[in-house]
């Protein structure tokens, strides 16, 4: 045991545990298990059925939390009600803030773009804890559910900086930044601006930008034009998944999950209950993970090797039943990984070998583990003033009316109404017959004219919303401030 690296071993669920047993056999045959010890942990679909709605249990945790890695297989969410995803929560839980895949060309797995000619090479950086996976939600009234987006320029900092430190590791030239920012101007403008803060400590690769939605297309019609792309959380689970779509599908991309203590190495496919047990599932995103997790664990040379056999194997057709020539048999998994252990020293052919490492001068060594929970910050000592509050009700009544119920509200204050809106849309003081409103408003208030901002802090704005509440229900309150002089709120469509 004493020299060797401890790592949290996750089974997982469905073919989890035939395609990670397989793996580890492969890891043992190929050395790696003289450096790695595995100790199991309990999650998934049996800690979640025990009404554990984490889906680990509390030794999991401490275990994963003493060796900072986890390596797990593909997890069973529940569907509806009860605990959330385990994949998400460990991400959150451990601030394994940056998801990172590669999405290769691989030899013997066909698609429309190898059949083409065309090779893929590139990397999707994903936002891991941040943005509507927060899972923050609320029914605001009859008709309306609210899931809240949150980007904060901490959590931006941290997975830029990483993308860039990433592909300047990797030799890429170009690294892009995905984002929806035309439309959602503060939090995805946030997310682009920290992008653009963080490309000026990198002058040696050319950074840029392009809108999710035409990112997507571009990937679909001319992928070779991106090397790396880093996009905000629901984003980039999208996107990533599209580009698994373009080497053969999820089965053969890795994924690893970087934190500053903490990271997680994953399948990131299904559970595949049809056919677990069957002894038939595709290994090779495991495989590959698993790779990722060498590399980090600075085992470069060990890598390669099986990286290299695994290259060959694939090259010589050897395929299980979701890939491959249909006209030659498919294997299972066992005889799969034993095709690729009977590779290893041999290197492929018809595509560039991986490049061997000289032995490392590093071993890995964890940071300290933190003495309490960390704020991070990035803007510090602006000048904040308030200027005013969104109220948020539920109320049947039409635009018209609830104007003039507010205007009276607001007589006695600072305030005055400047805007309601209905789903983001303006419907007063100017708006469209045509516009369709539900039962949940934003009422605008701010500040008279002649009132400075500064002249007073929050609590004129509570007492114009404790005297709203007298009257109608109030789902929710947002202060209106600037900062530095900059409004922090947006306008309203149509506004």
């Amino acid at each position: 045991m004493a020299g060797r690296v401890s790592v949290a071993l996750a089974s997982g669920d469905g073919i989890g545990p035939e395609i990670v047993e397989a793996t580890l056999e492969l890891f043992r045959i190929a050395g790696v298990l003289e450096h790695i010890e595995f100790r199991p942990v309990d999650m998934g679909a049996a800690v979640f059925a025990k009404g554990n709605t984490r889906g680990m249990t509390d030794e999991a945790i401490r275990t994963v939390e003493d060796c900072g890695i986890l390596f797990k297989g593909p997890m069973e969410t529940p569907k509806g009600g009860g605990g959330k995803s385990i994949n998400v929560t460990a991400r959150k839980l451990w601030n394994a803030y940056a998801n990172l895949r590669v999405f290769k060309t691989l030899p013997g797995v066909e698609t429309v773009y190898s059949r083409a000619g065309l090779s893929i090479d590139m990397c999707i950086v994903r936002e891991n804890i941040e943005d509507t996976y927060g899972g923050v939600e609320h029914r605001l009234s009859n008709d309306v559910i609210q899931c809240k987006r949150l980007i904060s320029a901490p959590g931006c900092d941290e997975v830029h900086r990483f993308a860039f430190q990433t592909a300047r590791k990797m030799g890429l030239k170009a690294i892009h930044c995905g984002h929806k920012a035309n439309i959602m101007k503060m939090t995805d403008g946030l997310f682009l601006d920290r992008f653009r803060a963080t490309a000026k400590d990198f002058p040696e690769l050319t950074a840029g930008d392009v809108i999710v939605d035409a990112l997507c297309m571009n990937l679909v019609v001319k992928p070779q034009q991106y090397q790396m792309v880093v996009l905000p959380n629901l984003q980039g689970d999208i996107v990533s998944d599209l580009c698994a779509g373009l080497v053969g599908g999820l089965g053969f991309a890795p994924s690893a999950n970087i934190g500053n203590h903490i990271s997680i190495f994953e399948a990131v496919h299904g559970t595949a209950p049809d056919i677990a047990g069957k002894g038939i599932a595709n290994p090779t995103s495991i495989i590959l993970s698993g790779l990722m997790m060498l590399r980090h664990l600075c085992f470069g040379q060990h890598a390669a090797n099986i990286e290299n056999a695994l290259l060959a194997t694939l090259e010589s057709g050897v395929h299980t039943g979701d890939f491959g020539d249909k006209k030659t048999p498919a294997v299972g998994t066992r005889d799969f990984v034993r095709a690729v252990a009977d590779r290893l020293g041999d290197k492929p052919r018809t595509v560039a070998p991986v490049p061997v490492p000289d032995p490392a001068a590093t071993s890995f060594v964890r940071p300290p583990r933190p003495a309490g929970q960390q704020v991070i910050r990035t803007f510090k000592n602006l000048v904040s003033h308030v200027v005013g509050c969104d109220i948020y009700l539920d109320t049947p009544l039409s635009p018209i009316s609830l104007a003039e119920e507010m205007n009276r509200a607001a007589v006695d204050s600072p305030f005055r109404l400047t805007l309601i809106s209905n789903r983001g849309t303006q419907v007063w003081p100017t708006g469209s017959v045509y516009t369709e409103c539900v039962d949940y408003y934003r009422v605008r208030f701010e500040l008279k004219e002649g009132t400075p901002p500064g002249a007073f802090g929050q609590s004129r704005a509570i007492a114009l919303l404790d005297r709203i509440a007298e009257s109608f229900t109030v789902c929710s309150y947002e202060l209106l401030r600037t900062f530095d002089g900059t409004k922090g709120f947006s306008l309203a469509q149509g506004q």
